[in-house]
C-alpha cells in the first residue's frame, strides 16, 4: 500500500507542480516559447482550456489557471487522505493541508529555481541554454528588491543567499 501511495502522491505532485509553474510563469510574464514553458503549457492545457470557457480572467489574473491549481492541489490532498484512511469530516483540516502544501510547493520551487539560477551564473554567465532565460524571468522579480537593499559587493551578488535564507525561514514557519 505504501508503494501505491508513493506513486499516486508523486504523480499528483508532478501534475500540481506543472499547474503551479504555469501560474508562476504567467505572473512573471515568462516567454512561453521556451521549450520548458511550452512543455508545461501542453501538459496543463487539458484542464485550463475548458476552464477558460467558463472562467474569464480578472484583470491580469488568469482565473482558469488559478482554479486549476486549486483543483489539482485539492485532488492530491483528497487522494492522500483517501489512501491514508483519513477522514474528510473536517473541511478546515482538508483546506489547511491543501493550502500549506501549495505554499510549501511555491516556496520550494523558488528555492530550487534560485539555486539553479545561481549555479548557472557561474557555469555560463551570459550564455544561453533552454530554461536559463526562463529561470531569470522567474527569479529576477524576487531578487531585484533585495539587490536594492543589499547591493552586490564587487562582483559577488549576495541577493540569492539572502532570499534563500528568507525562503528557508518561511518554510520553517510554515511547518
Amino acid at each position: 500500500m505504501d508503494a501505491i501511495r508513493y506513486i499516486v502522491d508523486t504523480l499528483l505532485w508532478l501534475l500540481t507542480l506543472a499547474f503551479v509553474l504555469r501560474l508562476l510563469f504567467q505572473r512573471v510574464r515568462a516567454d512561453f516559447r521556451d521549450p520548458m514553458a511550452d512543455a508545461i503549457v501542453r501538459v496543463t492545457n487539458w484542464l485550463i482550456l475548458p476552464l477558460r470557457r467558463v472562467l474569464p480572467p480578472v484583470g491580469k489574473l488568469d482565473t482558469a489557471t488559478l482554479v486549476a491549481v486549486l483543483l489539482m492541489a485539492a485532488a492530491r490532498t483528497a487522494a492522500l487522505f483517501g489512501l491514508s484512511g483519513l477522514s474528510f469530516a473536517d473541511p478546515l483540516a482538508f483546506l489547511r493541508v491543501t493550502v500549506v502544501d501549495l505554499l510549501d510547493m511555491v516556496l520550494r520551487i523558488y528555492l530550487f529555481a534560485l539555486l539553479v539560477y545561481w549555479l548557472t551564473s557561474f557555469i555560463a554567465p551570459g550564455g544561453y541554454a533552454p530554461g536559463v532565460r526562463l529561470l531569470a524571468q522567474l527569479c529576477e522579480p524576487v531578487l531585484k528588491p533585495v539587490r536594492r537593499l543589499i547591493p552586490p559587493i564587487g562582483q559577488v551578488d549576495f541577493s540569492v543567499l539572502w532570499v534563500c535564507i528568507a525562503i528557508g525561514a518561511l518554510l520553517v514557519l510554515l511547518h
